[in-house]
């Protein structure tokens, strides 16, 4: 008997927390699994995404929010809707936007001149034209003191004011000056920066400016990123020591230790000796995924695995969020086991076998979430 119940609850709380996709079958809004299977049946004429486990959908011109079970948990009364985050969302009822929490209650923040959505447990107040912080318990983190607050990357965010840029941490903290013309994300305690006309990284607070550069590329999963010298691109590590010296016409970033290139007009793939292991013979390419599979392009995408071999056709579309997504995830191609691609104005999603998952394709799909 325990052991049902355990089972019970366990596959309550997969169900509860699985990923589902938007899709459009017909004239009509559903969301399925990753299995393929219906979990909601399309019945909306407009719905949005799941986030934080709540979708807003639209019922006789006004939205309220529904759980995974399909079940209307916020009665729909809104005029407009975004996102929850953090247990919060911000609506808009009778031409005014304000938050509301899971229960549908609202919420009563600080004053600010707009009402920004949160992103990763924080929201930006404005007050006087200068941009604070508050968190999920519409508490001021930050007071309003920065002309501009870029969105969190990893709890790390660029700030400006004056025309210089640094970077703070999400509890408002700067963990790099203020000083800089430019600046990147920050990523490993490190970010490059732009001072006066030098570019180069800034570590442990110091700036280290690297001869000749004249862009630098954001660091993104490998400990290494892109910069350009005298119009070619090579790569440099997180000390701005070149690891491989500017040769390349383009190129995008290092996963699975290989980086797509640009070698006269056609890609291929580097290695982290900056060989070419896959040869340029494809009109686009994309990194890697963490599945182990590029995105190619001849006319339309296939993809590739780290080996160079073709194990999906070149007969499909893709790109990076969708339709209705807000969110910042920009991987095309695979992401967590699935594609989402484009064929013959059909929309759908392949599995790495190059099967379409539950052999459906849909007048709209939107990326999985949560």
């Amino acid at each position: 008997m325990r052991k049902l119940l355990l089972f019970l609850v366990l596959f309550v709380q997969f169900i509860s927390a699985q990923e589902l996709a938007l899709v459009r079958k017909g004239d009509k809004f559903g969301y399925i699994s990753k299995i393929g299977d219906f979990v909601i049946q399309p019945r909306y004429k407009t719905a949005k995404s799941f986030s934080d486990g709540l979708a807003a959908v639209e019922d006789n011109g006004k939205w309220g929010f529904i759980n995974t079970k399909g079940e209307l948990v916020i009665p729909a009364t809104f005029d407009e809707t975004k996102y929850f985050n953090n247990g919060i969302a911000v609506v808009s009822k009778d031409k005014k936007w304000m938050y509301i929490n899971k229960k549908g209650e609202v919420q009563t923040a600080p004053n600010s001149d707009k009402v920004y959505d949160f992103e990763d447990g924080l929201a930006f107040i404005k007050q006087n034209n200068k941009i604070g912080l508050i968190n999920n318990k519409m508490v001021i983190v930050l007071e309003p003191k920065y002309d501009v607050i870029k969105s969190f990357e990893n709890g790390f965010a660029r700030v400006r004011n004056n025309e210089h840029w640094g970077i703070i941490d999400n509890s408002g903290k700067v963990v790099v000056e203020i000083i800089y013309d430019e600046i990147g994300n920050y990523f490993k305690n490190t970010t490059w920066a732009k001072s006066g006309t030098a570019f180069g990284l800034v570590k442990e607070g110091k700036f280290k400016g690297i001869e000749g550069v004249d862009k630098i590329w954001d660091f993104v999963v490998q400990d290494l990123t892109y910069a350009r010298k005298n119009e070619k691109i090579g790569f440099i590590d997180l000390k701005g020591n070149w690891v491989i010296e500017p040769k390349f016409d383009k190129a995008k970033a290092f996963s699975k230790n290989l980086a797509p290139v640009l070698v006269g007009k056609k890609w291929g793939f580097i290695n982290m000796k900056g060989a070419l292991v896959i040869e340029p013979t494809y009109n686009d390419a994309e990194v890697f995924s963490s599945d182990g599979l590029a995105p190619i392009k001849d006319k339309n995408w296939g993809f590739i695995n780290t080996s160079g071999k073709l194990v999906i056709p070149t007969q499909y579309g893709i790109t990076a969020g969708g339709i209705f997504s807000i969110f910042k995830d920009d991987e095309k191609g695979f992401v967590n086991g699935l594609a989402r691609v484009k064929n013959e104005n059909k929309w759908g999603f392949l599995k790495p076998d190059g099967s379409v998952l539950g052999n459906q394709w849909f007048e709209n799909a939107e990326p999985f979430q949560k």
